[in-house]
């Protein structure tokens, strides 16, 4: 469930901007893991990959990167799992 929830986000942002491309469009989903890529020429990636744990717990790692208004690349690595939602974010 947690894995459809984040792909739902990502892709509403990548399809947010009708004047991207696709360059790159990568999946797989299986069972107990998954994991896919995208990027478009609008400067935003994003990489994901999950797998099932114990107890019916996803463990979720991933990052996405875009330009931001003002100009500067922004870069969000985080981990999600039983505990929550991590991000790292940096602004480059």
């Amino acid at each position: 469930m947690k894995f459809m929830i984040v792909l739902a986000c990502l892709l509403a942002v990548a399809f947010a901007n009708e004047e991207a491309d696709v360059l790159k469009s990568d999946s797989e989903v299986n069972v107990l893991d998954f994991n896919y890529a995208y990027e478009l020429s609008n400067h935003i990636k994003a990489v994901q990959a999950g797998a099932l744990k114990e107890h019916d717990n996803w463990v979720v790692n991933g990052e996405y990167e875009y330009v931001a208004p003002n100009g500067k690349l922004v870069k969000v690595t985080y981990t999600a799992d039983e505990t929550g939602y991590h991000p790292k974010v940096v602004e480059a």
